[in-house]
């Protein structure tokens, strides 16, 4: 059954998850637009005072499909949909932070100034208990994203209304000229938009992020 929840009731349980023996995995997930990278910073700065050292934050923005790559399969215009992710690398990825084998893990981070993903820039510690994955499709009911699911000890859905990120997703195009703004939002926010908010699955908790 999916409950709601707080900004600070959210830290305030995973502060508690963080201070367990076994490493645990949370899943905060919403649509384009749902302010995933604030919230997820947020949690990241709250947990550094509650449980430093034990808590790390993983974007799955990390495992975009290089431009290059997604221009070669005519998919560039269609960038941040599903099937433009390393989904068995992060699939992969999640397994070997699962498997909590006193290593350090190395993560790819996304830099969004160069729009590339740099390999091995984030370093995940055998002492970190609790992981919170951020990401558009983590709760997507699809094949091969739905697999994603057994490794999640908890699932967040960031709710708001589809008008709010409608707009918001407009202002991130606020410095091209209206039309071509106009065509990045209807080819493929929207679409990646709409499909987060209804083929997700249900969540665990939904957090109010109007």
């Amino acid at each position: 059954m999916t409950r709601t929840t707080t900004l600070p009731q959210l830290l305030d349980r995973l502060s508690v998850m963080a201070q367990s023996d076994e490493r645990q995995l949370v899943a905060l997930a919403g649509p384009p637009g749902a302010g995933k990278s604030h919230v997820s910073d947020a949690l990241a700065q709250g947990l550094a005072q509650t449980a430093a050292g034990r808590a790390a934050v993983l974007p799955m923005d990390g495992f975009h499909l290089d431009d290059g790559l997604l221009s070669a399969r005519g998919d560039l215009p269609r960038k941040g949909a599903p099937h433009t992710f390393d989904l068995d690398g992060f699939a992969v990825m999640l397994d070997r932070l699962a498997a909590d084998d006193g290593r350090n893990v190395l993560a790819p981070v996304f830099d969004r100034n160069l729009e590339i993903s740099r390999a091995g820039a984030r370093e995940i510690a055998p002492s970190t208990r609790l992981i919170v994955v951020e990401g558009n499709y983590l709760l997507l009911d699809r094949p091969g994203w739905c697999d994603l699911g057994r490794h999640f000890a908890l699932t967040v859905f960031l709710q708001v209304p589809q008008a709010v990120l409608q707009r918001r997703l407009m202002a991130r195009w606020r410095n091209l000229p209206r039309d071509q703004a106009k065509t990045k939002l209807e080819a493929n926010d929207l679409p990646n938009m709409r499909l987060v908010c209804e083929a997700s699955r249900p969540a665990d908790l939904v957090l109010d992020n109007a």
